[in-house]
């Protein structure tokens, strides 16, 4: 919408502050905990969400409703809120999600986290920033467009989903498969669900992932009298070592976009075995989590990892299985030259004076559900990162400045 002033619709938007701090109070004091997560889902939050597009003069929202026996009237809601623009060739998308993350350890949080404390500068409750923050910021930038009769330059949708917490099953990869044309590849689509404290990365591209489970097999016997079993625990000890040399110095490379730029192999969890000290254990299981590079295969990893494995128990005598309790090859990146990413980056200079640089991270977003598909996505918000952290905040001036960026994404003025 060139030669129309964003100032009002600004000004408009800082002057909604309190009813900011109103929508992040009532959002959080309805649970929305998947059934994995000790929760019956998230039907109450999208209702009063409902409630509240309803009385702000919103147009009808679309449900793409998933079924689970386990959840409220046995349904995983989606939501989905279009409103036209000028240009109805393309659609710029935001996908936030409903469902929040138990509070973990009650000890650790300073108040009740699902009742929101405002304190310098800041709103404490449990999804305030993961993905509350997300969920408010494009709808009140529509709603402050809407005030100030400014329209839209292109179709702009919302999508509100399900279970991003435990997999997406329920969420936005069922809205995709019973939806097959509801995103198109010329729509852009952001995913405010990722960012830093000052709003200057943009994510575009995914490491793959990979968790390997290894449960190794020896023979338990007294702790005096090592030559009569296999000790499973110095086989795994063995094998860790094995792995974690290897693993780094076969996939070496590095890549400047990515943070931090090479593959990582991190031994991580580790299941209890015998319960005393006495006693070599005959069974020992390990996990390591690896986030490679898109330019390396998984299949490549997982050579080598057999061949350790098959070392190490010709060598000690164990036998070792190994499951991948998570395989996620990287999604094709979003291009830095891509239309979503030139028009986000126009956003947040005009905003917040910065010059936003495209980047990759290790850790799996969503947004590969839609580069799967051959839809650029780009991953963006301003947050300090409290994502399941206890004392979760976000920033009311993140809040703010964010819905502002995607008000100038939303009226195109001078992007």
């Amino acid at each position: 919408m060139k030669g129309v002033s964003l100032d009002k619709v600004f000004s408009v938007i800082d002057g909604q502050q309190e009813a900011m701090i109103d929508f992040q109070t009532r959002l959080t004091a309805i649970q929305a905990l998947s059934p994995e997560n000790g929760g019956k889902g998230e039907l109450a939050r999208a209702r009063w969400i409902q409630s509240w597009l309803d009385q702000h003069n919103f147009p009808p929202v679309e449900y793409i409703n998933a079924p689970d026996p386990r959840a409220d009237e046995q349904i995983r809601p989606n939501m989905i809120l279009r409103v036209p623009g000028e240009n109805r060739s393309k659609t710029v998308w935001v996908m936030a999600h409903l469902d929040t993350v138990p509070p973990g350890d009650l000890k650790l949080w300073e108040s009740d986290p699902y009742k929101v404390i405002v304190k310098e500068g800041k709103i404490i409750g449990r999804g305030v920033e993961d993905n509350q923050q997300g969920i408010l910021c494009p709808i009140f930038a529509l709603r402050a467009l809407m005030e100030c009769k400014i329209p839209l330059a292109y179709d702009v949708g919302i999508m509100l989903v399900a279970d991003e917490e435990t997999g997406s099953h329920y969420g936005i990869d069922y809205v995709l498969s019973q939806k097959k044309d509801l995103v198109r590849s010329d729509d852009l689509v952001i995913v405010p669900d990722a960012g830093n404290p000052d709003g200057s990365t943009i994510e575009v591209a995914e490491k793959s992932i990979l968790w390997c489970r290894f449960a190794i097999s020896g023979k338990q016997v007294h702790a005096s009298t090592p030559h009569q079993g296999i000790n499973a625990h110095r086989a795994a000890a063995r094998l860790a070592v094995i792995l974690d040399e290897e693993l780094h110095r076969a996939f070496s490379a590095k890549d400047s976009m990515f943070d931090p730029p090479e593959s990582t192999f991190e031994p991580t969890k580790h299941d209890a075995n015998v319960e005393n000290i006495n006693t070599i254990p005959g069974e020992e299981i390990f996990y390591f989590d690896c986030r490679v590079l898109p330019q390396y295969s998984l299949s490549a990893v997982e050579e080598l990892i057999k061949k350790a494995m098959a070392r190490v128990e010709k060598d000690t005598g164990v036998k070792i299985e190994v499951t991948y309790p998570n395989r996620a090859e990287a999604a094709p990146p979003t291009s830095p030259d891509s239309e979503v990413v030139k028009i986000l980056s126009r956003a947040i200079k005009m905003v917040k004076g910065v010059d936003a640089q495209p980047i990759g991270i290790g850790g799996g977003t969503v947004a590969a559900l839609f580069r799967r598909r051959g839809i650029p996505a780009a991953v963006w918000s301003t947050i300090d990162d409290m994502a399941h952290a206890p004392n979760e905040y976000c920033k009311i001036k993140n809040l703010l400045s964010d819905t502002k960026v995607f008000a100038a994404v939303f009226s195109g003025k001078d992007l």
